[in-house]
């Protein structure tokens, strides 16, 4: 079973200026905070926010339909596109049943308006059909949560 799921955003600030958010180990610290209710902590484990860059997100106890802990990792971190996908790669959804969980985030430039941008944020995945079930714990609503604070964070710090 394959799924993608998105949001997106228009935020009053250039890409360029979005992207330096978007692009670093900042959006990590404003996921934790947008989603302080589910996430206790997330740690880097190795990397500088480039490629390669490896994060352990605990979830809290009781939370996340079972989910205790994963690690995921920044597997594109694209300057000229603007585009980071990041993956599970250890516990969490992959002990669930999933073979591909996938975040992609892009900032886009709104064409017309270089003050402008568009967030978005992708969720793909693939499911074992024997866990079908556990399709009901894939949500956009965190990533819509992030996108959110970022945005009201780019505002508050935005020069221009």
């Amino acid at each position: 079973m394959y799924g993608t799921i998105s949001d997106e955003k228009t935020v009053d600030v250039p890409a360029t200026e979005a992207w330096k958010l978007y692009s670093t180990l900042q959006l990590p610290k404003m996921a934790l905070e947008a989603n302080s209710d589910l996430v206790s902590w997330i740690n880097v484990v190795q990397g500088d926010g480039g490629a390669g860059t490896i994060l352990e997100v605990i979830i809290h106890s009781g939370m996340g339909g079972g989910l205790k802990s994963f690690k995921e990792k920044f597997m594109v971190v694209d300057h000229e596109k603007r585009v980071k996908e990041v993956e599970v790669v250890e516990g969490g959804f992959l002990d669930l049943g999933f073979t591909l969980y996938r975040i992609r985030f892009e900032v886009i430039e709104v064409e017309g308006n270089e003050k402008q941008c568009i967030t978005r944020s992708t969720i793909e995945y693939e499911l074992k059909e024997e866990a079908a079930a556990n399709v009901a714990l894939v949500s956009i609503q965190p990533f819509t949560n992030i996108m959110q604070l970022s945005a009201e964070y780019l505002l508050r710090n935005n020069d221009n």
